[in-house]
C-alpha cells in the first residue's frame, strides 16, 4: 500500500458469469490499479457500461473480486487490511469506520421516517439520539428538504427528496473514505450546489472520495484527479 494512503486498489479484476445464458462468463475489468489520499477527490471517468460503478460496489464489498486486492487502512490503528479478501465481518467493520457510500437509490425499511434514516448512522456510532436527531434535521434543512417531510416516510417521496435523504444519511458521518455513485443526478441546480459545498467542506477536512459524477459541472468543481477506467477494460479483450 502507498505511503499515506487510505485507499489501495491493486490488480483488481472483476467478471460476471450469465447463469441464464448457459454460465456465459462476461468480463467487465481487470488489472485496476490506483490508490486514494486524504483530501483528494478521484474521479471514475469513460463511458457509460465501463465498469466505473462496479469499482464503487467492489471497494465498498457489494461486489466480489475475481483477483487483485483492495487495501484500506483502518481510521484508529493505521492497520491495513485486504477488503478483497471477502471476510463479511470485515466488510461490516469497514462500513462502520472506515467507508462510507452515497449510492444512487435509498434503501430504506417502510415506515421509517425520512429524520432517523438519516440520524441512525450516528446512533450506531454511540450518539445520544437526541443530538443524532438534531444534526439530521439540520443536514436534511441544509439540502432545502421541507421540514414537514422530516418526520414522514421517503416512499412517497420524488427521486429528488429521496436522493437529498440518501446524501444526508451518507454525509453525516466521518469517514475517512467517502464513495460516491452520481450523487447529484436527480438533483435541481440549486441542490447541486449545495451538494458541491458538502464535498468541499469533506476535502477541507481530509476525506478521501472516489466518486463517479455524470454531472459535468459537478465534476469539474470537485475533481482533484480522474481515472480513465476504459484503461481496465476487460471487454476489449474478450
Amino acid at each position: 500500500m502507498s505511503e499515506g494512503a487510505l485507499l489501495s486498489v491493486r490488480d483488481v479484476a472483476k467478471s460476471f458469469v450469465m447463469h441464464l445464458r448457459d454460465g456465459v462468463v462476461l468480463p467487465v475489468v481487470a488489472n485496476v490499479r490506483f490508490d486514494l489520499f486524504p483530501g483528494e477527490c478521484v474521479v471514475l471517468g469513460g463511458p457509460s457500461g465501463v465498469g466505473k460503478s462496479s469499482i464503487l460496489r467492489m471497494v465498498y464489498g457489494n461486489y466480489a473480486i475475481d483477483e487483485g486486492s483492495v487495501l484500506v487502512r483502518a481510521p484508529e490503528s493505521g492497520e491495513v487490511r485486504d477488503l478483497g479478501a471477502g471476510d463479511p465481518r470485515l466488510v461490516l467493520a469497514i462500513r462502520h469506520n472506515g467507508i462510507g457510500y452515497v449510492s444512487q437509490f435509498l434503501r430504506a425499511v417502510p415506515r421509517v421516517s425520512a429524520v432517523e434514516i438519516v440520524a441512525e448512522p450516528l446512533v450506531s456510532r454511540g450518539i445520544d439520539r437526541t443530538e443524532a436527531t438534531a444534526r439530521a434535521r439540520d443536514m436534511l434543512s441544509r439540502l432545502n428538504l421541507p421540514e414537514t417531510l422530516h418526520g414522514l416516510p421517503p416512499a412517497t417521496f420524488s427521486g429528488g427528496e429521496k436522493q437529498r435523504v440518501n446524501i444526508a444519511r451518507g454525509f453525516i458521518t466521518d469517514h475517512p473514505v467517502l464513495l460516491l455513485d452520481e450523487p447529484t443526478a436527480s438533483l435541481d441546480a440549486e441542490n447541486r450546489d449545495v451538494v458541491t459545498a458538502m464535498i468541499g467542506e469533506k476535502l477541507a477536512r481530509g476525506t478521501a472520495i472516489l466518486g463517479i459524477f455524470h454531472d459535468q459541472p459537478v465534476r469539474e468543481a470537485v475533481a482533484t484527479r480522474t481515472i480513465d477506467v476504459s484503461a481496465f477494460s476487460a471487454r476489449k479483450a474478450a
